[in-house]
């Protein structure tokens, strides 16, 4: 039980020509963590796990763009997310 309880996860969304930054759309822990996860897999919203940066999500406001401290972390995550699609795609 407790191993579900700490679980954490926070989405987020990035509209290119809209947005300046990634913003935070979701958080939970829990089971609300479970099913943020659950939607993305039902989605095929890839998912990558880094229990350090998610626990700095958690602390910012839902549709609050990320600080600019994690511009570079969140950078490295989508272009391993955007390499790893576009292999699965050819």
């Amino acid at each position: 039980m407790k191993e579900r309880e700490s679980l954490k996860a926070a989405a987020l969304k990035y509209e290119r020509g809209s947005d300046n930054a990634p913003r935070v759309v979701a958080t939970g822990r829990g089971e609300i963590a479970k099913r943020i996860i659950e939607i993305a897999r039902e989605h095929g919203i890839p998912i990558h796990h880094d229990p350090d940066l998610v626990e700095v999500l958690t602390t910012l406001e839902l549709y609050e763009e990320i600080p600019p401290e994690l511009y570079r972390a969140v950078a490295e995550i989508l272009a391993y997310i955007y390499m790893v699609t576009k292999k699965k795609e050819v």
